[in-house]
């Protein structure tokens, strides 16, 4: 029974090896852009241990437990119980209305694991995307979590999430200190431990990096950490007064922060060491929370030089600044979509706030957060789908997501203690 079920697994992988490269990604099944898209029916059962008996196991499981919530987070995928199929990998999935079934198989030997893993189109009767990967122990979480962004890019034509991180700002240690998890939020580390006012996560371009600003110091200083290992924090902006909320173009070190060095806080081109390049905003009233564009040419940020805080935009070749937002009294915290396509702010509504995108070129917004509470300081996902953000009730705050129709709301990390701030979603990492 084993060593059928073990040739059942690695004949379609070897299969797949023979096919001519991108010619497994030729066809897209689901248009994740569609109003009228649906959730496809998935299962993930146990993953086999090809040494054990043909009952499963508590690694097995474990893993089919990270697969499927991983995939679940995308929101296109609905699991299917796995005790409804009794937790085989042979069941009769078109009886159980299974669409797609990822089906994988690990063996331990020598301290590390060998896995082979392979999503199946269950009404083509055929494997889509397979792989196989050798990992120890402490790895195995990785190379799931990337099997399930490539899953996620064969159905969709557009790389999961699986592997980002979401930076925030909690009270749990008694002081607000930067905290980081991965989306599922079983990683959950402390960054900071300077038992002091810590704010403002930012990942750098390319995730390797998070900076933040902190006051343990006696002044608003930005400090750059890396965040594969957490052990080395040095202060990268010490201007007297206010440094916060960087933001970078694509491929350049350089950055615009806010500075308050002349009393009025303004946007600031620097260095990466922390020199000035030139000053952007020149005392307008207050300037605050730049975000580029994914192409680096443009800046959105908060200026109040209207009477009240608004969304503006500056060309960064000619400096030449536009108003974005004019509804609403008071819209702050802009972050530019990955994508190009959106500008997610907090605007407030009545006695509340709220999660609204506009189209960087103007036009009506769209409000995405409709539930009770105050809502705010919105960061997109990589793929340009999902906001991540704060909201409070009562004296609660906690960290959600959306998708960007205003679908799906969830409560991130909610098993974490203390209140959740200010978070900010990292890009793809691939390491």
């Amino acid at each position: 029974m084993k060593k059928t079920l073990f040739i059942q697994l690695l004949i379609p992988l070897l299969l797949l090896s023979l096919l001519m490269p991108g010619q497994a990604m030729a066809r897209i099944y689901l248009d994740i852009t569609s109003p009228e898209m649906r959730k496809i029916a998935m299962a993930v059962p146990p993953l086999a241990d090809r040494d054990a008996v043909d009952e499963p196991t508590d690694s097995g499981r474990q893993m089919a437990d990270i697969l499927g919530r991983a995939l679940e987070f995308h929101g296109f995928v609905e699991l299917i119980d796995p005790e409804v199929y009794g937790e085989r990998q042979d069941a009769n999935w078109q009886r159980h209305g299974a669409e797609f079934v990822v089906q994988g198989s690990y063996r331990r030997e020598n301290g590390e694991y060998h896995l082979e893993l392979r999503l199946v189109d269950i009404n083509d009767g055929r494997m889509i995307h397979g792989r196989s990967y050798t990992a120890p122990r402490e790895l195995v979480r990785r190379q799931l979590l990337r099997f399930c962004d490539e899953a996620v890019e064969t159905l969709t034509g557009t790389k999961g999430i699986s592997r980002s991180k979401i930076a925030f700002v909690s009270d749990a240690s008694g002081d607000k200190e930067i905290y980081l998890a991965d989306i599922l939020g079983d990683n959950v580390r402390q960054v900071t431990r300077h038992q002091y006012l810590a704010t403002s996560p930012r990942f750098t371009r390319d995730g390797r990096h998070l900076t933040y600003t902190s006051h343990h110091r006696g002044n608003a200083n930005l400090y750059k950490t890396d965040i594969r290992e957490l052990k080395t924090t040095r202060a990268v902006s010490r201007w007297v007064g206010l440094n916060i909320t960087p933001s970078w173009p694509p491929q350049d070190n350089r950055r615009v922060l806010t500075l308050s060095r002349d009393d009025n806080p303004d946007l600031y081109l620097t260095e990466s060491d922390g020199r000035i390049i030139r000053r952007l905003t020149n005392g307008e009233g207050v300037n605050v929370s730049p975000s580029f564009s994914p192409d680096g040419k443009r800046l959105a940020f908060v200026s109040d030089r209207s009477g009240t805080p608004q969304i503006y935009i500056m060309d960064m070749q000619t400096r030449r600044t536009q108003r974005l937002t004019f509804q609403g009294r008071n819209n702050t915290t802009p972050s530019w979509s990955p994508d190009g396509k959106w500008i997610a702010y907090t605007s407030r509504v009545d006695e509340g706030q709220h999660i609204f995108i506009i189209s960087p070129d103007g036009g009506a917004p769209k409000q995405v957060t409709s539930t009770w509470g105050s809502h705010e300081t919105p960061s997109w996902s990589p793929d340009s789908r999902q906001l991540v953000f704060s909201r409070q009730r009562h004296d609660r705050e906690e960290l959600c997501a959306i998708f960007l129709d205003g679908s799906e709301l969830r409560v991130l990390f909610a098993d974490e203690p203390g209140n959740r701030y200010m978070p900010h979603w990292s890009p793809r990492l691939e390491w």
